[in-house]
């Protein structure tokens, strides 16, 4: 027997629907169905649900600009560290002499990111006169988005440094627009360095390894063995004997040089190289135009006439 007894507070007989499904939709096939509710029976989609997909989309478009414009910064803002914006693009007057064909995404690799940026870190003790020259070029092949910066270790820095790059360009806030970024840092460094991927890539060193690599998006390398060892022969010695050398591996340059152009227009024959732009940078940035020989000063002033060097002379004074 039960201790406590407690009378049913509802009838015995009483009925509970229990569900079935744990949701519960309309049938779209049903008799009487309203259509504006669901996808059209002929085929047509409801404008309210058309509408919807088109907004998905421009939210999706948006996102993907927003995306490639953060990839892009990222890499400036993650590779040097710099505190004052001071110029942007310049476009080179004179016709490009390099006319082969380079594919970015073949020598750089795809992107996704707005554009490629090219950081170089330099000392404004020692400018980089080829690369200035070599900038001038590849803003005649490329799109290319520029801009000079101070680091913090440099106090002060000439005016001219500042506008080596030429002015700014009216589109540089869309940076989706441009192909390359170049972006030049004054900063207190021992030895020129450029940073490319700095995922993927380590970081490469000296003024004359940086030429070779912007050179190789100009399409303008020699495709003969002999040739392009001719190149970084002429090359490897303007920099270390012109640049780096004493007054008397200048003057054994300068006669070979001499003697070169003796034979031929250019330091490789009748074609425009980085072996004429390197060597050039270095004969002036060493002051020995009024004193060279008579074939290097017919030479240095064939590379003045071509226009490439204009970004140049202002830094010399």
């Amino acid at each position: 027997m039960p201790m406590y007894k407690v009378k049913p507070v509802s009838p015995a007989d009483i009925k509970i629907d229990l569900p079935t499904r744990m949701y519960k939709s309309p049938n779209i096939h049903a008799q009487g169905m309203n259509c504006g509710q669901h996808a059209l029976q002929n085929g047509e989609v409801d404008p309210a649900l058309k509408a919807l997909e088109e907004r998905q989309d421009e939210v999706l478009r948006r996102l993907y600009e927003i995306k490639a414009t953060v990839d892009g910064l990222a890499k400036t803002v993650t590779t040097p560290d710099a505190d004052l914006d001071a110029s942007t693009l310049s476009r080179g007057p004179a016709e490009s002499v390099f006319r082969g064909t380079a594919d970015l995404d073949s020598l750089l690799g795809k992107d996704l990111g707005a554009l490629r940026d090219i950081v170089i870190n330099a000392s404004p003790a020692c400018p980089p006169l080829c690369l200035l020259v070599l900038h001038a070029l590849l803003c005649q092949r490329y799109q290319v988005l520029s801009s000079v910066h101070v680091h913090s270790s440099v106090s002060a820095v000439p005016p001219p440094l500042l506008s080596c790059l030429g002015p700014r360009h009216i589109d540089s806030y869309a940076r989706q627009r441009f192909q390359l970024g170049f972006t030049l840092i004054w900063k207190d460094v021992s030895e020129l360095q450029m940073k490319f991927n700095t995922q993927s890539m380590c970081p490469i060193e000296g003024e004359a390894n940086v030429a070779r690599f912007l050179f190789r998006l100009l399409g303008g390398e020699p495709q003969d063995p002999v040739a392009a060892t001719q190149m970084d022969c002429w090359i490897d010695t303007a920099v270390f004997q012109l640049s780096e050398g004493g007054s008397k591996e200048r003057a054994a340059v300068l006669r070979s040089l001499n003697a070169a152009l003796g034979r031929s227009e250019w330091l490789l024959g009748q074609e425009f190289s980085l072996a004429d732009i390197v060597c050039a940078c270095c004969v002036l940035r060493a002051g020995q135009t009024t004193s060279a020989p008579v074939n290097v000063q017919r030479w240095l002033k064939s590379c003045q006439n071509l226009g490439h060097f204009d970004c140049v002379y202002p830094l010399l004074q």
